[in-house]
């Protein structure tokens, strides 16, 4: 397992370690899944797949439900593909719930999305303000409430669905877990500063290859902006310059901001977790993390899963 912030570097080491080791990948990014969405999610590029198989990327429609327990079981059966052809695999991700759901085997609400209520809660949050949102959980499952902070509101609506319809908390259903799989996990890291510099140089470099000709061809093909695959970094500010509500420099600044921010938000969420090894994103750092892949699987036969 390969885990860290935005940027910095996860898809290239996988590579080189995918190509090392005769590995193939297993994407943890909730929005690589989706299909036209390739420069704004970083997605690999065709050559790079076809040098190393990815499993999980260009796999759904835009506008096409996904969750949590979905991608559970779309994992869980790439994995036995993988482990039944005798190769091992190599699970790249920066989506903490994916990671969670698919390595660690923490069982997710299996509740199919309620868009009216969803509607509902996302028209509140619009007029009353993220925290009153929040506060809405935070009355119905507090410890839910400490675990996402008010300004993810598509997960404290995700919270609120799961409790409304189950009539349990959001939280309780979360920790669940089968026994984990026997996975080296590597964190990459690099200084804050220097890891801000590179997203931002990313942002510019991204727009220079035609995102925002990417996002122009999402809408002429009719897909509404209010579709979770269309509300990540990125996308909903370039969406909001092709309506005329953002100069592009605005939203490039936005971009850089928000991308800053859910960069905090991995590293919250990593430095909870246990069992890493943090590696530095430099080149004795992907020597160490070669080394370490190397002595996992001679140590677990090579199945890797």
């Amino acid at each position: 397992m390969i885990a860290g912030p935005t940027g910095v570097g996860k898809s290239h080491l996988a590579l080189d370690l995918a190509r090392a080791n005769s590995l193939e990948i297993v994407s943890a990014d909730s929005r690589q899944v989706y299909r036209r969405l390739d420069i704004g999610t970083a997605k690999p590029s065709i050559e790079e797949r076809a040098r190393v198989p990815h499993h999980l990327v260009d796999y759904v429609e835009p506008d096409e439900p996904y969750s949590v327990a979905r991608y559970r079981d779309d994992g869980d059966a790439a994995l036995a593909d993988i482990s039944v052809r005798g190769l091992g695999a190599l699970v790249v991700g920066g989506s903490g719930h994916y990671i969670q759901a698919l390595v660690d085997r923490i069982e997710p609400p299996r509740v199919a999305p309620r868009p009216e209520l969803r509607a509902e809660l996302e028209a509140f949050a619009a007029e009353q303000g993220s925290a009153a949102l929040h506060a809405k959980l935070a009355a119905a499952d507090p410890s839910a409430a400490q675990a996402i902070p008010p300004a993810n509101v598509r997960r404290v609506i995700r919270a609120l669905e799961v409790v409304r319809v189950t009539g349990r908390p959001f939280s309780e259903l979360g920790r669940r877990r089968r026994p984990p799989h026997n996975a080296l996990r590597l964190a990459l890291t690099m200084p804050r500063a220097a890891l801000y510099e590179r997203a931002d140089a990313r942002t510019v470099q991204m727009l220079e290859v035609g995102w925002i000709d990417e996002v122009s061809a999402l809408l002429a093909r009719g897909y509404d902006p209010a579709l979770p695959a269309l509300s990540s970094t990125g996308y909903r500010e370039l969406i909001a310059h092709l309506r005329g509500e953002l100069t592009l420099d605005d939203a490039v600044q936005r971009i850089k901001w928000a991308t800053h921010a859910y960069i905090r938000r991995q590293y919250i969420w990593l430095r909870r977790q246990p069992g890493y090894t943090w590696i530095d994103a430099d080149s004795d750092g992907f020597s160490r993390a070669a080394l370490l892949v190397s002595r996992h699987l001679a140590r677990i036969g090579r199945s890797g899963v």
